[in-house]
């Protein structure tokens, strides 16, 4: 009997970071018979934070069952932490789906969305304190597992949390081919990909420029925060 083909969903958003969406998208369409789909609210065009455009390829609504829901990460997550619409979906589908993956940033949606209550999680290494805003245990790895939860650190770690998706839904062989069909073998020309390599002087210089991105990050978990709280307690009510 022919084993049903993997379906995945990426959630793809106004003012995502493309590669946080298209690294994880490149690994999981090589999959053999997967089907990968692009999920928002509406089938218009949608613009990343740096301008390129991408297409939606089904609405929320009509997503059908999906093996693994992943959210990429940008400064649009700072209007999905208190979007119902997409909240509802993560929340709903979180229990019907294999996996959960958060990229970059977008493990703080899944929080906001419920689902990170004392769980292990990863994210971009500047916004990893406010994690823990949304019950989580902030950890500074590269891609953190904790039983069916996979997130990761900033943009690039994309690509190494998909990998070890397939190696789980799959196995390791699986994910080794693909690995070596996209020549995934990074060899940077500069040592400076987290704080601790950087060095001082650079990550200070660079948090500097993110200052009012990151006073902005934190007004929207905040606000996120709490509206998890008010749903909770009217549940509860």
């Amino acid at each position: 009997m022919t084993e049903k083909a993997l379906s995945f969903g990426l959630l793809l958003f106004p003012n995502v970071t493309q590669l946080d969406l298209t690294g994880p998208y490149e690994v999981l369409a090589r999959v053999p018979g997967a089907r990968v789909h692009l999920l928002w609210k509406t089938l218009d065009p949608v613009r990343s934070d740096t301008g390129l455009t991408i297409l939606p390829t089904v609405t929320l609504a009509e997503a059908p069952p999906l093996d693994l829901i992943l959210v990429p990460g940008g400064g649009g997550i700072n209007a999905l932490l208190t979007d119902e619409e997409v909240l509802d979906f993560l929340e709903e589908r979180a229990s019907s789906t294999r996996y959960l993956a958060g990229i970059c940033t977008g493990s703080l949606v899944l929080g906001a969305a419920g689902l990170l209550d004392g769980k292990r999680a990863g994210t971009h290494w500047a916004s990893r304190d406010f994690l823990s805003a949304f019950g989580a245990t902030p950890v500074a790895e590269r891609v953190v597992v904790d039983g069916t939860l996979f997130t990761g650190g900033g943009v690039t770690a994309g690509i190494d949390v998909a990998l070890r998706i397939v190696g789980e839904l799959i196995d390791e062989t699986a994910a080794k081919l693909v690995q070596l069909s996209i020549e995934y073998d990074p060899q940077p020309p500069f040592d400076a990909g987290s704080p601790e390599r950087a060095g001082e002087r650079e990550t200070a210089d660079l948090l500097a420029r993110m200052r009012p991105m990151l006073e902005a990050r934190a007004a929207a978990v905040a606000a996120g925060a709490n509206a998890l709280q008010r749903r909770r307690s009217g549940r509860a009510g």
